[in-house]
């Protein structure tokens, strides 16, 4: 089984995205396509042409009427359509945020695919109570937070057939994050090691992949979270390998 990654580009966390590519690498024992989903190319290749301005330094979406933390925070539902353009061969493609760490091999996530369903993510209940991350972002509420940072796209499944790119660029896009397109019996449902939220997901589940939600050790505040040494120690094995 081969799969497509794909992974939300930040420029202000080019080095997360470095390590979380390389921690998916050199744990997989399966075939991996990886590309990241970066907001400049999308609107080059005309896919993805949301309005939005700046708002002390943030960027808002104007149809949503909200604030995104990120440049991927709507592109990354281009997932499967990118996926059947750029690597046909494979049923499965995930997307996740660039923020992650993955410590167990992809091939288990995989192994976990379901063709019943048309997405299949970690169903949090996360109601954050900062109300701010990463570098002084808004931190926003909506339904199904954070389901959406790891998702695997059945790229065969026909409701995902209703995933065009002209419903990502016309719908708010809390609609999007909470799955507007499906049924909720085709939202399949992951453990949660593969999506753990450092400082929300319970601390005795040992992660498969930790998602620094509130932001990582890139930076400064945040060197004493969870699994920080970790991705630390990830990190320098990054720039050896690049050296």
């Amino acid at each position: 089984m081969s799969l497509s990654l794909f992974i939300g580009y930040e420029p202000r966390e080019d080095e997360a995205y470095q390590v979380c590519v390389h921690s998916v690498k050199k744990r997989a024992s399966i075939p991996v396509d990886i590309a990241p989903i970066k907001l400049l190319e999308m609107r080059q290749q005309k896919l993805y042409t949301r309005l939005y301005s700046k708002r002390n330094g943030q960027m808002f979406d104007l149809i949503s009427d909200a604030p995104m933390s990120t440049e991927f925070a709507i592109s990354r539902f281009l997932t499967p359509l990118l996926s059947k353009k750029l690597y046909p061969h494979n049923q499965w493609a995930i997307f996740c945020d660039c923020d992650f760490l993955w410590l167990d091999d992809i091939a288990k996530l995989a192994a976990l695919a379901d063709l019943k369903y048309a997405v299949m993510c970690v169903q949090h209940h996360h109601e954050p109570t900062e109300t701010v991350k990463m570098d002084a972002q808004m931190q926003v509420r909506y339904a199904r937070k954070n389901w959406s940072s790891l998702m695997m796209f059945n790229t065969g499944h026909p409701s995902n057939e209703v995933l065009t790119t002209e419903l990502i660029n016309k719908v708010p896009g809390r609609d999007l994050h909470r799955f507007c397109w499906l049924k909720d019996e085709e939202i399949g449902a992951l453990p949660t090691a593969w999506n753990w939220l450092e400082g929300s997901s319970d601390p005795s589940i040992k992660p498969s992949i930790v998602h620094y939600t509130r932001g990582g050790p890139w930076f400064e505040n945040m060197r004493n979270c969870a699994y920080a040494q970790e991705w630390l120690d990830e990190a320098e094995e990054t720039k050896a390998a690049k050296a």
